[in-house]
């Protein structure tokens, strides 16, 4: 029985591509890892200059970087952006930005948030609507969700952010996946008292090994989390990664087509072989049965590996496919799986 991917903290994620291998063989090149909500087709990258691998990232590529993030995401010039190794980064910092407050996080969701405001003592709970959300010092919407892809509305978060600003609270909005999603993003709102906005840049480029995202808020509050990031905390590459490709909306348009003719596709794959998609965030497909875990152990003996739930064993959640031929792939596999 495939494992998923051991916790180092107490907290299953996908991929684990090593263990799935040593588990039912093979290499590399032989699976198709659906269980990552990654772009599975990576934007194209200019070689680096070797003074970016040679040298400290200096502060004209971090500039770069947040200029790059300002036009792409829509930011406005008030706000404040901290470029940083990734959101996963930013998110083991949260509970020092206000010491001691106890967070409220909307899920079932990404399970980091939860937990790392309850591993450094500051206390945390899940709750299942906005609503449980307004008396907590601290609230968190992950929009869209993973794993099931909920929306929460624009006008929502707004007035949530608002509330949390009148009694001196802060509400984190993590948008990884809401490249997709404009109409729910409040990138454009960064600034606001009482709203953080956390920005991933690798699921939606496909290059999630350069450990890329930002911060976009009031000038207090990333202020306090680059004190805790430290000096040179993204490396050069990385910043020169999102300075080259972040504002260029032709290719974002461009990704963003590819990946809803993926997604829609794979869509059809699912609901054709008879399983019940119940959410969806273009970069992955939530589906709901009886005896999800038993499907993703005999999908791996055809070294596909998907995603598994312990907390939801009724859930399978599958990664997007790139292209005809690994939709084709997949489909054979879960005829012969179901």
């Amino acid at each position: 029985m495939i494992d998923r991917h051991p916790p180092v903290d107490g907290i299953a994620h996908g991929g684990g591509l090593a263990r799935a291998i040593a588990d039912h063989g093979g290499s590399v090149d032989d699976w198709l890892d659906l269980s990552t909500g990654i772009n599975p087709d990576p934007a194209p990258l200019a070689p680096f200059p070797n003074r970016l691998w040679h040298a400290l990232p200096d502060d004209d590529l971090t500039q770069a970087a947040i200029a790059a993030a300002r036009a792409g995401y829509g930011v406005p010039a008030a706000a404040s952006i901290l470029p940083a190794p990734g959101v996963q980064a930013l998110i083991q910092l949260l509970p020092w930005v206000r010491p001691g407050a106890k967070a409220a996080v909307l899920g079932p969701t990404y399970g980091e948030y939860v937990h790392v405001f309850q591993s450094l003592g500051a206390g945390a709970s899940e709750v299942d609507s906005p609503d449980a959300l307004a008396d907590a010092p601290i609230a968190v919407i992950v929009n869209p969700n993973n794993p099931d892809g909920r929306c929460i509305d624009r006008q929502t978060v707004v007035a949530l952010a608002r509330a949390k600003a009148d009694a001196g609270g802060l509400l984190i909005v993590d948008e990884a996946f809401a490249d997709l999603y404009p109409d729910v993003s409040v990138a454009h709102l960064a600034g606001m008292p009482g709203l953080l906005v956390l920005k991933s840049f690798g699921k939606f480029y496909g290059l999630a090994g350069l450990r890329l995202g930002f911060a976009l808020g009031d000038a207090v509050t990333t202020n306090r989390l680059a004190a805790l990031l430290g000096p040179w905390a993204v490396s050069g590459p990385a910043l020169a990664a999102g300075a080259a490709l972040l504002p260029d909306r032709d290719l974002r348009q461009s990704i963003a087509e590819k990946i809803a003719a993926n997604a829609a596709a794979q869509r059809t794959i699912l609901g054709r072989v008879g399983l019940r998609v119940i959410g969806d965030a273009a970069l992955f497909q939530l589906v709901d049965l009886e005896g999800a875990e038993g499907l993703r152990d005999r999908l791996a003996r055809h070294h596909i590996l998907t995603r598994a739930f312990a907390a939801h064993p009724r859930w399978l959640r599958f990664g997007l496919c790139a292209n005809a031929a690994q939709r084709n792939r997949l489909e054979h596999a879960l005829i012969a799986s179901l």
